[in-house]
């Protein structure tokens, strides 16, 4: 049974599960959502979909699942892939997972929202530029966990790169410059060099730019 994943292209959240999918061998399809069009803040889709009124919802026949970092746990348990390969390494991948949600991708998501997706006289410089001050200390956060290592966990990709990657391919400006962290520029590129890795404007679909 082929995996069906609501997504949009626009969001790292969906992305940091989309990603796992595309790289776990599992079968699965992206199936749009229209976030840009209010289609998640509609009845239907919470009613239907997910009363959180969010995106990613993965459905594998009657299991529905939300929140990226419990599809990315549905996938390992599902593939056998990037969940760590003991207990202690299991949990350090929720670890990064949770630090994740909390001080970088939920930063980083809104940032990203406020100065791109926002008409511009309404782009709020105060709490862009506060939003930015968090979202440095996170980078200097994961580039130093990122010295002398390829990968936050054990020896290979796990669900705690795929979480911590989620908006760090985007080209949109939220205050990332990979430049500005070797580190973490050097990961990307391992992240990109794995086979079937795809950008999440071509891995997910998305209105036209």
């Amino acid at each position: 049974m082929t995996i069906r994943l609501h997504c949009f292209g626009e969001s790292g959240n969906a992305y940091k599960a989309a990603l796992p999918l595309s790289l776990s061998g599992l079968a699965w399809e992206p199936v749009f959502v229209d976030f840009f069009g209010g289609e998640t803040r509609t009845p239907e889709y919470r009613a239907n979909v997910n009363i959180m009124g969010e995106a990613p919802v993965m459905v594998d026949g009657d299991v529905k699942l939300t929140q990226s970092g419990v599809i990315q746990e549905y996938i390992s348990e599902k593939s056998g892939k990037f969940g760590g390969r003991d207990a202690s390494e299991r949990r350090e991948v929720l670890r990064w997972v949770l630090w994740d949600n909390h001080k970088l991708s939920s930063n980083a998501g809104l940032t990203r929202f406020l100065m791109n997706f926002l008409p511009e006289d309404k782009r709020p410089a105060e709490v862009i530029g506060f939003m930015q001050g968090r979202l440095k200390a996170a980078y200097g956060v994961l580039d130093a966990a990122l010295a002398g290592r390829d990968w936050l966990v054990g020896d290979g990709p796990t669900n705690a790169d795929f979480s911590c990657c989620g908006y760090l391919f985007y080209p949109e400006p939220f205050g990332f410059s990979r430049a500005d962290w070797p580190n973490i520029d050097a990961w990307l590129s391992r992240i990109e060099a794995l086979p079937g890795w795809k950008h999440p404007y071509d891995l997910m679909p998305r209105k036209a730019a």
